[in-house]
């Protein structure tokens, strides 16, 4: 396993978003982190939708000093920006990309791939039920759904199966958004006293402060009635550093004599440090495949 990242430097690409200010946030948090460790020679993050760019990381490092880039992508699952957006703005060959200028280019799997996505799913919701009895827990594990995001909910069903056979709760269930299984009809899914639901997502938004709320009964329906003159609309007050968060702090929610705990989304959570770090280690302990060993020849 490679030891020396002297000449190497971190690339960690999210998505990003023009409404949302926390999306970009455990990206960024991720990045200061591991510059702060100083694992690589240098650090940085890009972002689809916002800025620095994808297109702008082409010329965040200096080929001189740095020899090396691996690129992890901050994602929940394998999908179409990890598969086609992502290369395509990075100019990416393949899992290996050599340069004009020499540098060459290490195309790393996305978090959410990494097998040390499940013990971290289980820390989060141990931290979030400390009081709980995991044999009277249900453990919730939500993604969006829908077929726009296929992949996620795929990711999401095989966390829920590799925590089912650890036989540490009760019962364990991927639950979506928009598809069957529903969160919103957890009281049918689950008996047990206590369940607690997770948010299989990389940043927290309007999704985990107000939609999974929303469906789960822990929050009020969203209005739909005009604001008065001068009074935020129910998403621009879900902007404010006052709301944000505060549904998280109110565990346990007491509802029909069960205990329902909810926790921030996965992304969130510090261990992604550690993942993105093991996905560039990864990638160096796998065999290249022949294609990009073809590739940097050819170049």
């Amino acid at each position: 396993m490679k030891t020396d990242y002297s000449s190497s430097a971190l690339l960690i690409v999210g998505h990003g978003s023009t409404v949302n200010p926390d999306s970009s946030a455990p990206t960024l948090a991720h990045a200061a982190e591991i510059r702060r460790r100083k694992v690589f020679a240098d650090v940085a993050s890009a972002f689809w939708k916002e800025e620095p760019s994808l297109r702008d990381a082409l010329f965040l490092f200096d080929p001189k000093p740095i020899r090396e880039v691996y690129v992890v992508p901050n994602f929940i699952s394998e999908g179409y920006f990890t598969q086609t957006v992502v290369p395509r703005e990075l100019e990416l060959n393949g899992r290996i990309t050599k340069r004009p200028s020499g540098q060459v280019w290490k195309y790393c799997e996305p978090v959410g791939n990494h097998s040390m996505m499940t013990e971290l799913l289980l820390k989060r919701a141990g931290e979030i039920a400390q009081d709980g009895d995991p044999a009277k827990t249900s453990l919730l594990i939500v993604a969006h759904g829908t077929d726009l995001n296929e992949n996620s909910a795929v990711a999401a069903k095989r966390e829920a199966d590799r925590i089912r056979v650890l036989g540490r709760y009760a019962d364990v269930l991927n639950v979506y958004m928009e598809e069957p299984p529903l969160v919103s009809d957890w009281r049918k899914l689950t008996t047990t006293q206590n369940v607690v639901v997770v948010p299989f997502f990389i940043s927290d938004g309007l999704p985990s402060y107000e939609d999974i709320p929303r469906l789960l009964g822990i929050a009020s329906k969203r209005s739909t009635r005009l604001p008065s003159p001068g009074q935020p609309t129910t998403r621009q007050a879900a902007k404010s550093p006052a709301v944000r968060g505060e549904v998280f702090q109110r565990n346990p929610y007491k509802i029909e004599r069960r205990s329902l705990f909810y926790a921030p989304s996965i992304g969130t959570d510090p261990g992604f440090v550690d993942i993105v770090i093991e996905q560039t280690a990864k990638f160096d302990s796998e065999a290249v495949p022949d294609r990009a060993a073809k590739l940097i020849a050819k170049s």
